[in-house]
C-alpha cells in the first residue's frame, strides 16, 4: 500500500449502496476494466464519475457507505476506476471486508464530507490517517485500519497475504 495518496476529492452523501457504486445490471461484465466504466453510475451527482475520475482520486462519504449487497464489485470498480482511497463517516459491513480482502485502503473519519468539495485536492497518508486537504490548508485525522486489517490491505489483499503467510 502507497504510504500517501494525492488525488481529486468526489464528495457523496449518506447510505450510498452497493447497487447505487456498481449497479446489478453489470454483474455478467468479468473485466474489471469494463467494470470501473460504471463506477458509480446510479450515485446521484455522480453519473460522469466514470468518466471523469483519475488514478488517485479519494471518495469521501458519509455514514454507511457500501451498504446493501454482499458484491464485490462495488470495490473491484472503483478500484480500477483509479480511485485510491475512500474515507467515510462509516462502511457497510461487508463493503468493508470485501475492501480489505482486495486490498483497497479505507479511513474513518466523522463528518469527512463538511472537509472537502467534489473537485479539491486531497492528501492521504492510509498508515497514519493523517487527511490534508490541499485546497484550504487544513489537515484532520482519521481512523486508520488497524492489525490484521492493515496487515491484509498491505500485502495487497487476503490472498496475497495468506500466500505471504504459507511462504514464510
Amino acid at each position: 500500500m502507497s504510504a500517501t495518496i494525492e488525488g481529486k476529492a468526489w464528495v457523496v452523501g449518506h447510505d450510498v449502496d452497493t447497487d447505487q457504486i456498481y449497479h446489478g445490471q453489470y454483474l455478467p461484465l468479468t473485466d474489471p476494466a469494463e467494470m470501473a466504466k460504471h463506477a458509480m453510475e446510479y450515485v446521484p451527482g455522480m453519473e460522469n464519475f466514470a468518466q471523469e475520475v483519475s488514478k488517485g482520486d479519494v471518495v469521501l462519504a458519509g455514514r454507511n457507505f457500501g451498504c446493501g449487497s454482499s458484491r464485490e464489485h462495488a470495490v473491484l470498480c472503483l478500484q480500477h476506476a483509479g480511485v485510491a482511497l475512500v474515507v467515510a463517516e462509516s462502511f457497510g459491513r461487508i463493503f468493508y471486508r470485501n475492501a480489505i480482502n482486495l486490498g483497497f485502503p479505507l479511513l474513518e473519519y466523522p463528518d469527512i464530507t463538511r472537509f472537502a468539495s467534489t473537485g479539491q485536492r486531497i492528501q492521504a497518508d492510509p498508515v497514519s490517517g493523517v487527511i490534508k486537504n490541499l485546497d484550504t490548508d487544513q489537515e484532520i485525522h482519521g481512523r486508520p485500519l488497524s492489525g490484521l486489517e492493515r496487515q491484509i490491505t498491505e500485502k495487497g489483499g487476503l490472498l496475497p497475504y495468506l500466500k505471504a503467510e504459507v511462504e514464510e
